[in-house]
C-alpha cells in the first residue's frame, strides 16, 4: 500500500474544503511525530496537524538509552548523533554524600551503554520532519478545535490554521498527541490531577555553567533540597538546562519575577550553586504548576492517546520522550492492526492501553518516592548485593519493556526501601506530611518572566 497525499471529499458540515485520511494525528511532538512516522512507513493516509511552527521551544533535554533502538527504527540515530550530547549516565547528588553516579553501561542489559542530551527545538524539528520524510502530511500553524465520533463510522476533526481559515478533515482513526494540552481529555472531561502526586517547576537556560570533566561530561545531574529536587542537563552547544521541581506550596510563596524566583532557589542549594555563580540565563526562565495529571482512559472507539495526552508524572528520570515514543510506536502497531482488520473499537485497543499503564506503574513507583529519605538515602549508597543498582540502572535506562530480570531485585529494593522507613518514621512522616500539603495547594499556571 503506497502512501500518498489526503484526498478531498464532501466539505464537512460548516466547514469547507473538506479531506479525508486513515489516521490523523493532534500534535507533532515526538510521540505525534514517531506514530505518524510508523503509520506511513506501513502505507496509510496520515495527516499530522501541529499548532506551533517547528523548531520550537521544549523543556526535558534528557533522553535514556533506551531510545536509541527506537530512533535506530526511525532511522534518525545517526542525525541524532549529530546534535546530541553522548549521555554516559546520571549523577545524584545531596548535602552530606559523595556524589552518586549511575553508568548504563554497568546496567543489566548493555546493549545501550548511553544516550544522548538534546536540544528539544532541535530534536522535535529533526522527528517531524522524517515523520514527512516517510509520507506524513505535516501541516503546521494549525490548531485542532473540535471533533466529533461518529459511532460505527468516520471521525471528523475540526481545525482552524494561523489565517483563521477552517480546515474539516474525515479520518478513520484520530491519534491524540497533544501532550499537556491534553485535547481529548479536555473534550472529554477526563482529566484530572494526579491523587498521589503534585509538583510544580521553574526552569530556564544557562551560559557559562560549570560542566563535569571528561566523560562526564553530558551527565544529567540531579540535586535534592527542602522544596524538591534540581536538574542541570548539558548541551551540545554550551548551554546548560537548569530546573527546579518543587512542592506547589513553594512555588506559590514566589513574590519576585520568575528569573528572580529561580535564581533565588538555585541559591538554597550551595553545590549546585557553586557550578552556576559565573552563569547567566540565556533566555526568560519559565514556569508551570500543578504539572502531574492523568485522564481516566487513554483509548476509545476510533482513538488513542500518546504520551503527555494521556498522562504526565515527573521529570525525574527523565522518562517523558522515551514513555511518549515508545507509546507511539507501539500505538503504529495497534492501530495498523486495527485498520487492517476494520475494528477500531476500544477493545481492539486494549493491549495498548494494557503496555503503556504497565510502563507508567513501573516509573510511578520510584517518582512518587523521589522526595523521600528512605529512595534518597538509598540512591545515594548504591548496594551491589542482589544485583540492586543493576536494576536501578536498568530502570534509568527505560528497559522496562523487554526480557530483562529486572522484577526480582526491584522488589527487593521496595522492601529495602519500606524497612528503611519504618527505621526512620519520623523523616518520613515530615516528607508524607509535605507531600499532603502539596497535594492541596493549587496552582495551575504557565509564568513567564515578567508575570
Amino acid at each position: 500500500m503506497a502512501a500518498s497525499r489526503p484526498t478531498p471529499t464532501a466539505p464537512c458540515p460548516g466547514s469547507s474544503p473538506g479531506y479525508r485520511c486513515d489516521v490523523l494525528v493532534v500534535g507533532g511532538g515526538p510521540g505525534g511525530s514517531t506514530i505518524s512516522a510508523f503509520l506511513a512507513q506501513k502505507g496509510w493516509k496520515v495527516v499530522l496537524l501541529e499548532k506551533e511552527h517547528h523548531p520550537r521551544f521544549h523543556i526535558g533535554e534528557s533522553l535514556l538509552p533506551l531510545n536509541l533502538p527506537l530512533l535506530e527504527r526511525l532511522g534518525v540515530l545517526d542525525q541524532v548523533d549529530q546534535i546530541g550530547l553522548v549521555k554516559p549516565g546520571a549523577e545524584f547528588n545531596y548535602e552530606g554524600y559523595q556524589p552518586a553516579v549511575y553508568y548504563f553501561a554497568n546496567a543489566m542489559d548493555k546493549s545501550y551503554p548511553s544516550a544522548y542530551e538534546v536540544r528539544r527545538s532541535e530534536f522535535d524539528n529533526l522527528l517531524l520532519r522524517n515523520s514527512a520524510a516517510k509520507g506524513t502530511e505535516v501541516r503546521e500553524g494549525v490548531k485542532v478545535t473540535e471533533v466529533e465520533f461518529r459511532r460505527g463510522s468516520t471521525s471528523l476533526v475540526h481545525a482552524v490554521d494561523e489565517h483563521g481559515e477552517a480546515q474539516c478533515w474525515e479520518t478513520r482513526f484520530v491519534v491524540d498527541a497533544s501532550g499537556r494540552d491534553t485535547f481529548l481529555a479536555n473534550r472529554f472531561n477526563i482529566k484530572s490531577r494526579n491523587p498521589v502526586h503534585s509538583s510544580s517547576a521553574v526552569f530556564g537556560h544557562f551560559k557559562g555553567a560549570v560542566r563535569r570533566p571528561g566523560r562526564d561530561e553530558g551527565n544529567i545531574s540531579v540535586y535534592w533540597f527542602d522544596h524538591g529536587w534540581y536538574w542541570m542537563i548539558p548541551l551540545r552547544d554550551g548551554a546548560m538546562s537548569v530546573g527546579a521541581v518543587c512542592w506547589t506550596y513553594y512555588m506559590k510563596s514566589r513574590k519576585v519575577s520568575v528569573d528572580q524566583f529561580l535564581l533565588d532557589t538555585i541559591a538554597l542549594c550551595p553545590m549546585m550553586a557553586q557550578r552556576l555563580k559565573d552563569a547567566k540565563l540565556m533566555a526568560p526562565a519559565l514556569a508551570t504548576g500543578n504539572f502531574s495529571y492523568r485522564a481516566t482512559r487513554m483509548t476509545g472507539d476510533g482513538y488513542i492517546m500518546v504520551g503527555d495526552a494521556y498522562a504526565f508524572i515527573d521529570p525525574v528520570f527523565s522518562s517523558g520522550v522515551f514513555l511518549a515514543m515508545n507509546s507511539g510506536e507501539l500505538g503504529a502497531e495497534v492501530v495498523d492492526e486495527a485498520l487492517r482488520n476494520g475494528d477500531v473499537s476500544a477493545r481492539s485497543l486494549q493491549r495498548y492501553e494494557r503496555t503503556v499503564k504497565h510502563g507508567l506503574k513501573t516509573f510511578s513507583w520510584f517518582i512518587y518516592r523521589i522526595t523521600t529519605p528512605a529512595l534518597r538515602k538509598m540512591f545515594m549508597s548504591p548496594r551491589p548485593a542482589f544485583r540492586l543498582e543493576q536494576a536501578i540502572l536498568s530502570l534509568l535506562a527505560a528497559d522496562i519493556f523487554g526480557k530483562t530480570p529486572i522484577r526480582g531485585p526491584l522488589l527487593v529494593f521496595k522492601v529495602i526501601y519500606y524497612v528503611t522507613s519504618i527505621f526512620n518514621w519520623r523523616e518520613s512522616l515530615t516528607a508524607w506530611l509535605k507531600r499532603k500539603r502539596a497535594w492541596r495547594t493549587k496552582l495551575d499556571f504557565v509564568w513567564k518572566s515578567g508575570n
